[in-house]
C-alpha cells in the first residue's frame, strides 16, 4: 500500500513539473511567432494563440492544477513520513518534498522550458486547451471572487496601459535580436529607417537649396546643354530672374529627345516647353506621406517650401529611400560621404552631415530632435557660431571646429570619449583644442 501511495507523490510531482513547464513556456512564447506559424498553417500554434489569447484562464488553469499536484503530493509524503518514522516524520516530509518539489518540479522544468519556450509550448497547447476548457465552472467561479475583493479594496481592473508604443516595442525588439547576433547591423539600420518614417518630416532628409543644383532658364540653349551634361543629375530645376524663383524641372531624357527630335540642333531647343512644371511640397510633411505622394504621381522630385512658401531645398524618392537602405549610390554618383575616419580614431566630418547619417555610419547616438545636420548640433548645444579652432564637449563627444566659412562650420572633428570621460554638465565645454 505504501509503494502504490509513493508512485502516487511520483505522479504528483510529474503533474507539478508539467504544470510549471507550461506556465514558463506559454508566458513566453512569442505571439509573433506563433502568428507566423499559425498562418504557415500550424494548428498548434493557432492554439496557443487562443490560450494567449485567453491568458487570466491559462493562468488560473496551470496554477490551480500546481497546487492541487504539490498539495496532494506533501499530503500523501507526510503520512507515508509518518507511517515510516513516527511524528518526526512531519519534519523529514516537509524537507525532502522542499527539495523535490524546488528541484523537480519547478527549477528543472522551467529551465528546459525557457530554453525553448516557442517549441515547448507547440507541446503542451493541446493538453492546457483541454485542461482550460475543463476547469472553466470553477475558473469562472474563481474569477468573480478575485473581481469582487479587487471591487472592495478599489483596485482598478484592466488599467495597466505598455509604457512604449507597439513601434517602440517592435524597435526594442530588433535592437535586442541585433545584441544577441540575431540580426545583422545592416539590417538594423533599415528596420529602424523604415520605422523612423512616420517621425520624419521632408526637412530631415532634404537637400538644401544652398546645395542644390539649379540652371538658369534664360541661359542660351547650347550653353544650357553644357551645364546639364556638367551635372551628374537628371532632374534640374530651372530658375528665371532668381534663384529663389524655380519655373520648371528640366529631365535630362526630355532633353536628350528634344535634342533627336531637332536632328541634332540645339539652338532648336525650347527649353521652357519641354520642362516639367514644379511640384512644392511643405517641409512640414511627414515622409511616410511624402512616399505615398511620390507614388501616387509616379514622380521622384519635389521642391521642399517653407511656411511663407520660399524655397528651402528639394527631395527625392531616392533620399527617402536611403533612409532605409542607407546611401545609394551608382556609376555617376560622386563618393564624398563626409564622413572621414582617422588612424588616431577621430572622424573628421563635414559640417552639412546628417546627424542621422553620421549615426548609422558610426554606429553612434547623437541626438537629432533640435537640429539635421551635425553643424546644426554644435550650434544648437554651443548656442553660438564657434569660431575656427573652438572645442566643445556634450554628449560623450568632443567637436573641434576646423573650418568655417562666413556663417557655416563646413568640417568638424569629433573624438568619441571614454564612458569614464563624460561630464555629466549639461553645457558644452568650450576650449581652443583637444
Amino acid at each position: 500500500m505504501h509503494w502504490f501511495d509513493l508512485a502516487i507523490v511520483l505522479a504528483c510531482l510529474f503533474v507539478s513539473a508539467f504544470f510549471s513547464a507550461s506556465e514558463t513556456a506559454l508566458t513566453a512564447s512569442s505571439r509573433a511567432s506563433m502568428l507566423r506559424l499559425e498562418k504557415q498553417g500550424s494548428k498548434q500554434a493557432g492554439v496557443v494563440a487562443y490560450l494567449l489569447d485567453a491568458r487570466e484562464r491559462m493562468i488560473g488553469a496551470l496554477l490551480l492544477g500546481n497546487n492541487i499536484a504539490n498539495i496532494g503530493a506533501s499530503a500523501l509524503a507526510t503520512g507515508l513520513f509518518t507511517a515510516w518514522f513516527g511524528e518526526v516524520g512531519v519534519l523529514y516530509a516537509t524537507a525532502v518534498m522542499t527539495v523535490l518539489v524546488v528541484i523537480f518540479a519547478e527549477v528543472l522544468p522551467k529551465t528546459v522550458a525557457i530554453n525553448a519556450p516557442d517549441r515547448f509550448s507547440l507541446i503542451v497547447a493541446r493538453p492546457m486547451k483541454f485542461l482550460v476548457l475543463l476547469l472553466s465552472p470553477l475558473l469562472n467561479m474563481i474569477e468573480v471572487i478575485i473581481r469582487g475583493l479587487l471591487t472592495l479594496l478599489r483596485i482598478p481592473i484592466g488599467a495597466n496601459q505598455p509604457i512604449l508604443s507597439p513601434t517602440e516595442r517592435l524597435r526594442g525588439a530588433v535592437e535586442l535580436i541585433h545584441h544577441e547576433g540575431g540580426v545583422e547591423k545592416s539590417d538594423r539600420d533599415m528596420l529602424g529607417g523604415l520605422l523612423d518614417l512616420k517621425d520624419l518630416q521632408v526637412s530631415d532628409v532634404m537637400v538644401h537649396r544652398t546645395e542644390m543644383v539649379m540652371i538658369n532658364a534664360d541661359l542660351p540653349a547650347e550653353e544650357l546643354v553644357r551645364e546639364v551634361l556638367a551635372t551628374e543629375y537628371t532632374r534640374i530645376p530651372l530658375w528665371r530672374d532668381k534663384p529663389e524663383n524655380i519655373v520648371g524641372v528640366l529631365h535630362a531624357k526630355d532633353l536628350l529627345r528634344a535634342i533627336r527630335f531637332a536632328d541634332g540642333d540645339i539652338s532648336k531647343i525650347d527649353v521652357g516647353s519641354i520642362a516639367l512644371p514644379p511640384w512644392f511640397v511643405p517641409d512640414l510633411r511627414p515622409l511616410s506621406e511624402q512616399l505615398k505622394a511620390f507614388r501616387r504621381r509616379k514622380t521622384h522630385f519635389a521642391l521642399v517650401v517653407d511656411e511663407y512658401g520660399e524655397v528651402e531645398g528639394m527631395v527625392t524618392l531616392e533620399d527617402i529611400l536611403e533612409e532605409i537602405v542607407g546611401d545609394i549610390s551608382d556609376e555617376h554618383d560622386i563618393e564624398v560621404a563626409g564622413v572621414r575616419a582617422q588612424p588616431d580614431g577621430s572622424v573628421v566630418v563635414d559640417g552639412s552631415v546628417p546627424i542621422r547619417d553620421l549615426n548609422r555610419a558610426m554606429d553612434w547616438h547623437l541626438p537629432d530632435e533640435n537640429a539635421t545636420t551635425i553643424a546644426g548640433l554644435v550650434i544648437h548645444e554651443a548656442r553660438s557660431i564657434p569660431d575656427r579652432g573652438q572645442s566643445f564637449t556634450f554628449h560623450g563627444f568632443r567637436f573641434r571646429v576646423l573650418r568655417r566659412e562666413r556663417n557655416r562650420i563646413t568640417a568638424l572633428r569629433i573624438v568619441p570619449l571614454p564612458r569614464e570621460a563624460e561630464t555629466p554638465e549639461k553645457k558644452p565645454r568650450a576650449g581652443t583644442s583637444f
